[in-house]
């Protein structure tokens, strides 16, 4: 007889926002609450994606509204959580998982891209949060997630230091709104994934082959992460099972921030034994 679902992780009857929801790890976070129960309001600029996320929400006998938005314009922002007022009425659960990123040289990196960046890491991810909270607070409860990366805690190179520099604010972000809101039921925690497969990541070591093993060298686990690695931690955090957790910023990295960069592992590329 299979074991039934402990009632802790149960999102039945609440409402979840997703970012970020026409493919990867929003796509997988979005599916995982409503596997669990959540029905939802799911947002991309990709109108052709996040629809079909919604047919696959909708599958499952929820409830899903895709929203095409750019959430880095702020007024669509607002526009955004007026139509989430009249279709819900409420959210419990906010994903912020969308966020924009850049490469270059940071001697050379344009200031209008460094601009972007962090507005669309900082400032549209404060808005969000702001906009989010705001309902919860009234509501005397709710949870928002944030995904960040583990380059906002330490640096990737390879010309990301824009995208480093949003990530590590996104972590402080994380920190300061718990501490403000934690106390009126309003928990804020973030998860730093290390290289998740998707179609970025796969273009990239297409075009350098030999980057695959500049990230697997990083990895005890031995494997990139997949999307779905996402749904278990974004439903514990979304639900009651973590009600005493709040401002944690959670690693989701196959073992990559615990490792000294001058450590093996087994099986590592390039190492034949861990004891070298």
């Amino acid at each position: 007889m299979a074991a039934l679902a402990h009632p802790l992780f149960d999102l039945s009857g609440r409402i979840a926002l997703v970012t970020g929801a026409a493919s990867g790890m929003g796509r997988a976070m979005a599916i995982g609450f409503a596997e669990a129960g959540a029905d939802l309001m799911l947002v991309d600029i990709n109108t052709a994606g996040v629809t079909q996320t919604a047919e696959q929400v909708t599958a499952l006998g929820r409830r899903a509204i895709p929203v095409t938005c750019d959430i880095t314009n702020l007024e669509a922002l607002d526009t955004l959580f007026e139509e989430l007022d009249r279709e819900y009425g409420r959210i419990d659960i906010l994903g912020n998982v969308y966020g924009p990123g850049a490469m270059s040289r940071p001697e050379e990196t344009p200031i209008a891209e460094v601009q972007h960046v962090i507005h669309g890491l900082v400032v549209a991810r404060f808005r969000a949060c702001q906009l989010g909270g705001r309902r919860m607070l009234r509501a005397g409860r709710g949870s928002i997630i944030n995904i960040g990366s583990v380059g906002g805690v330490t640096s990737l190179g390879r010309g990301q230091a824009a995208y480093g520099m949003g990530m590590a604010a996104v972590v402080q972000l994380t920190r300061e709104l718990s501490t403000e809101w934690s106390s009126r039921g309003v928990r804020v925690n973030a998860i730093l994934p290390a290289q998740v497969m998707n179609a970025g990541l796969e273009e990239r070591i297409a075009q350098s082959p030999e980057l695959a093993n500049v990230f697997l060298r990083g990895i005890p686990a031995g494997r990139f992460g997949k999307p779905d690695d996402i749904k278990g931690l974004a439903i514990f955090l979304a639900s009651d099972a973590s009600a005493w957790i709040t401002g944690a910023i959670i690693p989701m990295d196959g073992g990559n921030l615990a490792k000294n960069p001058g450590g093996s592992h087994p099986g590592m590329p390039g190492i034949e034994s861990n004891l070298t």
